[in-house]
């Protein structure tokens, strides 16, 4: 089932890679950008968390705190984490659960893995709110980054 504007985010409870579990209500009363990415260390997923990386003040400077989600285990997300020196969190929905429910998992992605992410950008309001919503199916393509930023500013 696919989210869009104005639906309510689903509430998740996943590890992150520093071995905390992590919940949306963490975060309550704060913008949130998720960013579902398929797997670490690929070129599009590391080209893709680099760019928020190096832009992460802007997002902090629009008020949001970001967070990658893969369905790599906690202890995959730890050294892409540290190897890449990302400064927010990613959390490991090693069992599929969070991907379901914001609808953005293939059915069947390369080599007939199943059930990996697809990637997405989804930003929520201090409310919990999805104020934005963009699920690709090309594994190739970036978010649009600029719609995220533009959501953040008028939220």
């Amino acid at each position: 089932m696919a989210l869009n504007k104005g639906d309510k985010a689903p509430d998740f409870n996943i590890p992150s890679s520093d071995n905390k579990m992590v919940n949306l209500e963490n975060f309550k009363g704060q913008k949130v950008v998720l960013l579902f990415f398929p797997f670490a260390f690929t070129s599009v997923c590391t080209d893709e968390l680099c760019q928020v990386r190096d832009e992460y003040k802007a997002y902090e400077g629009l008020g949001a705190i970001v967070c990658g989600i893969s369905v790599d285990s906690p202890f995959t997300l730890a050294k892409f984490k540290s190897e890449q020196s990302y400064n927010f969190p990613l959390l490991s929905d090693f069992n599929q659960d969070v991907c379901k429910a914001y609808g953005c998992q293939y059915d069947e992605f390369v080599m007939g893995l199943r059930g990996v992410a697809k990637r997405s950008a989804f930003v929520i309001d201090k409310d919990g709110n999805i104020q934005y919503a963009e699920v690709l199916d090309n594994a190739g393509d970036i978010p649009n980054f600029a719609a995220i930023k533009e959501t953040l500013e008028s939220i």
